[in-house]
């Protein structure tokens, strides 16, 4: 039996992968046993870029926090070495970034055990599909072009009949203070 400090220890270990699991939107469950240190780095730099929570767990404890998260049925994959990437701001992005490192390493180096997202248990074909997207920004930044075309469009024919005609384009306005 460990002592009351170890015990405690652990405790503090599972109570913030709990939170981790519920703050996340999307988490992916890795086996990353056959990587180098220096892909490990590169992987983590990637991660952080992301704005994706990653770090390797042990299974009895990562087990106990799927538990209590409502996602038990993750269980049956903590075989082996373990890590785990969660999102909490773009969902997508623990997905694509792990699904394109293990592409780019292979399955026997670096591969996915299972992956969540919204509670919901992902299969290999919707993580597929999943990876496949961009990421939230990306999204973000595509929707606002689409939003500012028509205007920008309008501006510049106003701004070549107003120079047809022989005017000038008005002044700007004083920016007000």
């Amino acid at each position: 039996m460990p002592n009351a400090k170890v015990l405690e220890s652990k405790k503090a270990v599972v109570a913030a992968l709990v939170e981790q699991l519920k703050n996340a939107q999307s988490g992916v469950l890795v086996d990353y046993s056959g990587i180098t240190v220096a892909e490990d780095t590169e992987l983590r730099a990637k991660l952080r870029e992301g704005e994706v929570k990653y770090g390797v767990v042990k299974n009895n404890m990562v087990r106990r926090a799927l538990d209590a998260s409502g996602l038990q049925e993750l269980d049956s994959v903590l075989e082996g070495t373990t890590s785990l990437a969660t999102g909490e701001e773009d969902p997508i992005a623990p997905i694509r970034i792990i699904t394109d490192y293990a592409k780019q390493l292979g399955k026997e180096k670096f591969h996915i055990k299972a992956a969540f997202m919204e509670g919901k248990i992902l299969n290999d074909d919707e993580i597929a599909k999943l990876s496949a997207l961009s990421s939230k920004k990306d999204l973000q930044a595509q929707a606002m072009g689409t939003l500012l075309a028509p205007i920008v469009s309008l501006a510049a024919v106003l701004a070549a009949i107003v120079e047809s005609k022989g005017g000038a384009p008005a002044e700007e306005a004083p920016a007000a203070e």
